[in-house]
This record gives C-alpha cells, sequence and structure tokens, in this order.
C-alpha cells in the first residue's frame, strides 16, 4: 500500500504515461490519482477485495483531507468468491447545479467512448441511481457493420460521430478479441483537420486472438506464431476503414462548409458588390471555391478572427476575378500539405468553376438580349396590342437591370408612396416605420421605383420610371404625371437626405405634335444631358424623357 497511496505527487506509472499509450485501462494523472478526492469531499475510504495466496483478502484504506499523506488501514480474511474495488467519499462539497452543469457534463466527455468499448461487459456509471446519459453526445451511430475478408473473416465494426470533442481521447479504432476484450487502439487518419470529425470506431474479430499488436516484422519468432499489422487481413482491414470513414466524412464536410458560409454571410465577411450580376455570379463562384476548399482543408478556415476572415475571402475573390484564378492552387499547394488526390481535385476545381462561370455569363447575355427585343417589340410593335400593366410593367420589374444593374426594386405598380417609403427605408435602414404620408398624391402608383446605396461614397441614387403604351403619345399631361411623383418624394425628409440622388424616366414610344417635351428638352440641353427635361437642386434631382429616337436611358 505504501507504494500506492504515497509519496504524493509520485506515482508508479509515470513512465507508462509518458509513452504512447495504446490500451484505455484508466490510468491517474498529474501523479496525484486516488488523492485528488480533496478537492470535493472530506474522506475517502476504499474497500478492495484481492486475492493473495489463494485466500481472498480484504482491505479498508481511509484517508482525511487533512491527512492526504497519512491512511489508516485494516485488513482481514474473507470467504468470498469475486474480487473488485469499492470508494466511499463523506462530506461532498458538490452542489445540485454544479452536479448537472460541470459534473455530469465532464463525466459524459470522459466516459462516454470507455463505455461504449466495454458496453458487452456491462459497464456503465449511476449517478444518484440513474444512469450517465450520453445519448445527446452522439451525431450519428452505426453498429453491426460487416467486412468480410475473401469469405473467410468478419470484421464487425460500431462507428460512433460525437457531437464534440471528447475530454483527452483523440479519434481512434479499438481493436477487440472474440472474447470482447480490447487488444490494442490506435488513431485514425483523421485526427486534428480541424472540421470537429470527431468519432470512435469500435472493431471486433477472431483475427484479433492471432495478432501481436506490438510485434516486430524482423523478430522470427514472433512472426512464427502470430499474426502482424502487416498482414494482408490487418491491411484489408485498415484499408476498408478508412474509406468508411472518408465516405463518412464527406457529407459532414459539406454542411460545415455550408454553416461556415452561412457564418461568414452574419459576420458581413463577403463583400458588397455593385450590381446584381456580381452578386449572383461573383458572388456564387465565391461560395462555391470557399465550400470546396473547405471539404478539402477545413484548417484553413479554423481560428480566424473577423479581419483574417474578410482579408482571406476577398483574397480568394480578387483572385477569382483575374487571369490569376488558377494560380490559387500553387498558392494553396505552398502553405498546406496535400495529398496527390487532393491536388488534383484542387487543379480541377479551379478550371471547372471558371468553365461554369464562362457557361453562366452566356446564359446570362442570350437572356437579356432574349428580354431586349421582347421589350422592343412590346414597345414598338402596334400590332401586338400590347398594355401597360399586363405586358411592359411586368418585364420591366422582371428586367430593371435595364436602367443599371446596380439597382435594387423597391416597388413595381402597385404599392402606393406610403408602402414604397416603408420599403425604402427598410432596404436601406433594416428599420420598418409606418409613417404617413400628408400629400394629395400620395395615393399615384409607380411603375418602377429602384435604388442603389454606394456604401464607399455614402451615395444613395434612386430611380422612378413612368412607361406609357406605345399608342400613347408624350406630353404635357404625362410629364405633370410624373412631376406630381417628384412633389410627393420632395414632401417627404426620408426621401430627401442630401447624400440621395433621384432620376424620373417617363418612356414611351413617340412624343405629341405640340412640342412640349421637345422645348422641354431644348431648355435643359446646358446641363450637357440627352433627353434632360427638368434639373433641381444642383442635378440632385434629374427627369428625363425617352421616345423610341432616345431609348438610351
Amino acid at each position: 500500500m505504501k507504494y500506492k497511496f504515497k509519496p504524493f505527487f509520485d506515482s508508479e506509472k509515470t513512465i507508462e504515461l509518458n509513452n504512447p499509450k495504446h490500451t484505455s485501462a484508466y490510468h491517474g494523472k498529474n501523479g496525484v490519482g486516488r488523492l485528488t478526492f480533496f478537492t470535493f469531499a472530506q474522506t475517502a475510504e476504499w474497500e478492495t477485495i484481492y486475492k493473495l495466496n489463494d485466500k481472498t483478502v480484504k482491505c479498508i484504506i481511509k484517508i482525511d483531507e487533512n491527512k492526504l499523506e497519512d491512511f489508516d488501514s485494516e485488513k482481514t480474511q474473507v470467504e468470498l468468491n469475486f474480487t473488485g474495488t469499492k470508494v466511499k467519499f463523506e462530506n461532498i462539497k458538490i452542489r445540485e447545479n454544479e452536479l448537472l452543469n460541470s459534473v455530469i457534463p465532464f463525466l459524459v466527455k470522459e466516459f462516454c467512448w470507455f463505455i461504449e468499448l466495454n458496453k458487452s461487459k456491462g459497464f456503465l456509471i449511476n449517478i444518484n441511481g440513474k444512469e450517465l446519459d450520453y445519448s445527446n453526445y452522439i451525431a450519428e451511430k452505426k453498429e453491426n457493420i460487416i467486412f468480410d475478408f475473401k469469405n473467410k473473416i468478419d470484421f464487425t465494426v460500431k462507428y460512433i460521430r460525437w457531437k464534440e470533442s471528447l475530454n483527452k481521447e483523440y479519434s481512434k479504432f479499438y481493436y477487440i478479441n472474440s472474447k470482447g476484450n480490447e487488444l490494442y487502439k490506435n488513431y485514425t487518419t483523421f485526427n486534428n483537420k480541424g472540421d470537429d470529425f470527431f468519432h470512435s470506431v469500435y472493431i471486433q474479430s477472431n483475427f484479433f486472438d492471432l495478432i501481436d499488436f506490438k510485434a516486430n516484422d524482423n523478430d522470427n519468432q514472433g512472426v512464427l506464431f502470430r499474426q502482424t499489422k502487416s498482414s494482408d487481413e490487418y491491411k484489408f482491414i485498415i484499408s476498408r476503414l478508412n474509406e468508411f470513414l472518408k465516405n463518412k466524412r464527406k457529407p459532414f464536410l459539406k454542411k460545415k462548409a455550408d454553416e461556415v458560409i452561412n457564418l461568414y454571410e452574419n459576420e458581413g465577411v463577403f463583400p458588397k458588390y455593385s450590381n446584381e450580376w456580381e452578386t449572383k455570379y461573383r458572388k456564387n463562384d465565391l461560395k462555391l471555391t470557399i465550400r470546396e476548399l473547405y471539404q478539402v482543408q477545413p484548417k484553413l478556415f479554423v481560428n480566424l478572427n473577423r479581419e483574417q476572415k474578410s482579408t482571406f475571402v476577398r483574397f480568394l475573390d480578387l483572385l477569382l476575378d483575374s487571369n490569376e484564378r488558377e494560380h490559387i492552387f500553387d498558392i494553396l499547394e505552398e502553405i498546406i500539405d496535400l495529398t496527390s488526390k487532393e491536388k488534383e481535385y484542387l487543379s480541377k476545381l479551379f478550371k471547372v468553376t471558371k468553365l461554369n462561370r464562362i457557361i453562366d455569363t452566356i446564359k446570362l447575355i442570350e437572356d437579356r438580349y432574349k428580354a431586349y427585343y421582347a421589350l422592343n417589340d412590346l414597345v414598338f410593335n402596334t400590332s401586338l396590342k400590347a398594355n401597360e400593366v399586363n405586358h411592359l410593367q411586368k418585364i420591366i420589374e422582371q428586367h430593371y437591370w435595364i436602367f443599371g444593374e446596380e439597382y435594387h426594386l423597391v416597388t413595381a405598380a402597385e404599392p402606393k408612396f406610403q408602402e414604397a417609403l416603408k420599403r425604402y427605408t427598410y432596404l436601406l435602414t433594416g428599420n420598418v416605420i409606418n409613417k404617413k404620408i400628408d400629400h394629395p398624391d400620395k395615393q399615384k402608383e409607380m411603375d418602377i421605383f429602384a435604388c442603389r446605396q454606394n456604401f464607399h461614397g455614402d451615395k444613395i441614387e434612386n430611380i422612378i420610371v413612368e412607361l406609357k403604351h406605345p399608342l400613347i403619345k408624350l406630353g404635357r399631361k404625362q410629364y405633370e404625371q410624373v412631376d406630381k411623383y417628384l412633389e410627393v418624394i420632395l414632401s417627404q425628409k426620408e426621401f430627401n437626405a442630401s447624400n440621395m440622388y433621384w432620376k424620373f424616366y417617363l418612356i414611351g414610344n413617340d412624343f405629341d405634335k405640340t412640342g412640349y417635351i421637345n422645348r422641354l428638352i431644348e431648355t435643359n440641353k446646358p446641363h450637357g444631358l440627352n433627353s434632360l427635361i427638368q434639373s433641381l437642386e444642383n442635378g440632385r434631382i434629374l427627369v428625363y424623357a425617352n421616345d423610341k429616337k432616345r431609348r438610351s436611358c
């Protein structure tokens, strides 16, 4: 007993603990071991029953927290047919909330894998009469997976993926013989990858009754009577297990990659793009690259602060948008270790994403040509009998990029000014307001109202479009309709910050014979802007009129 309980802060296990550990027998830590009870109890009593020279002996050892280097012991011979040890702690210092919120979660992370390893032996932990439940700690579990070697040897596998990392147990293989005893354990190939893929794999087989895990292949005597890790059977099961884990990790990484992208979205890490095309195609290209990179090398995205995330993501964005995109692979190859398969995969990735982007761009151009010619026919081909509400407004709503890539739609056709103000404020600030507009023309409806915000120059640009049926010629009446929109806009301070700029477009097939619109254009020629019919507040507010001769907005 003097070697088990004295001297304090020393242990015969110290040498073992400093060496790689290939079995799961529990060892004390820090050289204190069984004496650490003083952190949560006043006294500890060990009752141990053991065999000594074909006799059964019971020994009771008791230690007080105030005298850790001294102990009382008592030995007696007993007539019992079992051995084992029971420890009793008195005057426990753990509060109930500490037990629930600290101790039990610790025990789950400390022992869940160990209990699974020894389930066939009935190992369990009871706390206040209730079995320790770690089911919520299991993210995925597959049992009774059979790998068959040449129809001769079966390997039965149990796989568990944990929601969090274990306390001090890495992801490992556990090799179990036919009697349910663990003979050996070793690391899997998916430790320290930065992806939270925490797992335990338990393999049981009769083959492990025959293998000497510690034998050296050069040890002729060991090889003569036992199998070694160089055997075909062992190589078979390791290969199949690595392939199995790889296949399990793939969907896990895809999900984690999406979580990283969503996190980056919420943190504002992605660049702010200036128009719809860049947001749709360039941003998607960037997301695809991040998703694929994460699946190849999650470590690239671990332990980065927000500034580092932004720098890394924008660096990728710039390279993807340049002729140097394929050099991303060369850069990554220099800073991270890549397998030959990973190198091949990444090389293909940057070539494929480039091709995908070209295809997407071609499709975008094709769609826009179709939209342009469809709109052209609706406006100028009177035989189609197109009207404003059912035809012109609908195609403009879907293709308001005609007035500028960078704009975001606020309202179209139906909403009145009060609803327009509500949407406009929310789009710019994220705040919802229900302010009433006091103006006689507040019920008017704009065909198109869109805006864009330039974050670098703190400039907000807005456009309002009034579309007219091809048979309606533009004149004073149509101009006054746009002018009423302008008056409502000017009446509301929320529309008139100093950094808010407005462009109004009156669009039709032709001007009427009164020459009213032509005179307005002539009057505003000194401003040097085609089709301009009104300019206010040093160009903060501009009004244009466009017919088939002046279609460039």
